[in-house]
């Protein structure tokens, strides 16, 4: 997985099957016996992608403060979301957005992001006015928002902006401030 991961994310022309294969170490006959389709990889390194998502952030609750996490973790979000854009790119799978492992993946990220913020507006750490879907909604439409060299930089980098907007200021407990 590791190595299907690392070249999706690279993404481009040179981010194929073989590729795959090579940076792993084995044939693609090898590849083919363990991922019969396309498909098949597409759904194993996505599937693995969002189970290292959603363990993060059970681990960030136990070691960060919950700004610390949210910050940690929609940082690792970016790279994830590189990597699914690296991998439709590389392999253009027919996969239908409703398909069942968007339905559950997606519920399974929204759950554990859903959980970091209620933690965060529980400490009085962020304000309460600003839900987990609009956290969400705003990080996809920024990684979605273009393809130029350096856009996880770009998105990082706002995403720190609008979560420092969200942190509740001296003596607000979490609540909606002005």
């Amino acid at each position: 997985m590791k190595a299907a991961s690392e070249v999706f994310l690279a993404g481009g022309p040179e981010a194929s099957l073989e590729a795959v294969a090579r940076k792993a170490g084995v044939g693609i006959g090898t590849l083919y016996r363990h991922f019969p389709t396309r498909e098949a990889l597409f759904q194993a390194v996505y599937r693995h992608e969002v189970d290292e998502l959603v363990e993060f952030a059970d681990r960030l609750a136990q070691t960060e403060g919950p700004v610390a996490a949210l910050r940690t973790w929609l940082r690792a979000s970016v790279q994830m979301v590189a990597t699914k854009r690296g991998m439709v790119a590389a392999l253009a799978p027919a996969l239908d957005s409703s398909a069942e492992i968007y339905v559950d993946s997606g519920a399974r990220i929204r759950k554990a992001l859903a959980e970091m913020m209620e933690r965060a507006v529980a400490a009085g750490a962020i304000r309460s006015g600003v839900s987990s879907e609009d956290l969400l909604r705003v990080m996809i439409s920024l990684c979605y928002s273009g393809d130029q060299p350096g856009w996880q930089d770009s998105v990082i980098r706002l995403l720190d902006v609008f979560l420092d907007g969200l942190v509740a200021p001296p003596g607000d407990s979490g609540g909606d401030a002005g």
